[in-house]
């Protein structure tokens, strides 16, 4: 076939802009004019005055807007930098308070988690408490396995350490103590005051001597430290959304099920997309089946996947419940 063009106004309008747009670029100057020039430049610049005011007091030696000295500057031509420019570089030292040791005592702290065997602190749970609006009594315990991304969701009668306790005690004597150790055995969470007594955290609810588990803190105001749970609440709250009028108070045990199993039922990218519920029976086999079943945690389709109140408020209404909004 005969070889064939096709013309292209816009590309034609490109080419030419472009063209134009090189003949203009470089400095207007000969290298021996153009270093004089720069010398002038860095000379006033080091005794803090700016382009504008050498661009009017050089005028008569050279001709070069401030916009130009700036452009000069910021291109770095001559050895010159932002780094010349007072208004461009701030110094103000931040205070820094020192970091305030948790007040659980060093054999609880971060770092002596961090001092663990990694296989032992990939194993870990992460938790933490989630609250809906001021007013509200009610409040969400997670529990997040962070070997598996899932994420179990108690509901809190108040924000205390009591409450949390008191659900730490039906979880275990619902799975069992063996399989509390095996998935809950060692916690990480903040420094909140519903976690502020280790002791009943750790003590075992059921018969026999020995502790359930073994309580780790976050360093003060270092939430990121049990990132895990705090990214997974970004996919609670498309569930149970903030400002959407929602009150904790209304939210009942089935309503905690009808999240859990659309939260752990979501495909994740991180696990080539198996969901976290399959992944946890696939970690833990029957002492991962226990809370789900006591929970009533089950894996929802696909197809049926519902990230949103939405989810929630279908639960509701097939019990005969009222939405939450």
């Amino acid at each position: 076939m005969p070889f064939r063009c096709e013309y292209s106004a816009a590309r034609a309008q490109l080419l030419a802009d472009g063209e134009l747009s090189a003949a203009r670029r470089g400095v207007d100057r000969t290298e021996e004019e153009f270093e004089s020039i720069a010398a002038k430049i860095r000379a006033d610049l080091a005794r803090g005055l700016s382009p504008a005011q050498i661009a009017d007091a050089r005028s008569s030696e050279f001709r070069a807007a401030p916009s130009t000295i700036y452009r000069w500057i910021e291109r770095g031509y001559a050895g010159m930098s932002n780094m010349d420019l007072r208004r461009k570089v701030g110094y103000r030292p931040r205070r820094r308070a020192a970091p305030a040791p948790t007040p659980h005592g060093p054999e609880r702290s971060f770092s002596a988690f961090s001092a663990l065997p990694e296989g032992e602190r990939e194993a870990a749970c992460e938790m933490d408490t989630v609250i809906g609006r001021a007013a509200d009594r009610q409040c969400v315990l997670t529990l997040y396995l962070r070997c598996c991304r899932a994420q179990l969701c108690l509901l809190l009668p108040e924000r205390s350490s009591s409450a949390v306790a008191a659900a730490l005690d039906v979880l275990e004597a619902a799975v069992g103590k063996r399989a509390f150790q095996r998935m809950f055995g060692l916690i990480l969470t903040d420094n909140g005051a519903e976690f502020s007594d280790w002791e009943s955290l750790e003590r075992s609810c059921l018969p026999g001597k020995g502790a359930r588990c073994r309580v780790y803190y976050c360093d003060v105001r270092q939430s990121q430290q049990k990132g895990g749970c705090e990214r997974n609440h970004v996919e609670l709250r498309k569930l149970l959304p903030k400002r959407r009028g929602i009150s904790f108070d209304d939210l009942e045990a089935a309503d905690m099920a009808a999240v859990m199993s659309q939260l752990n039922s979501e495909p994740r990218p991180s696990m080539a997309f198996m969901p976290p519920l399959r992944a946890l029976l696939a970690a833990y086999g029957d002492d991962g089946a226990a809370p789900t079943a006591a929970l009533g945690v089950e894996e929802v389709p696909y197809g049926e996947l519902l990230l949103g109140v939405e989810a929630v408020n279908r639960a509701r209404l097939e019990r005969g419940a009222d939405p939450l909004i």
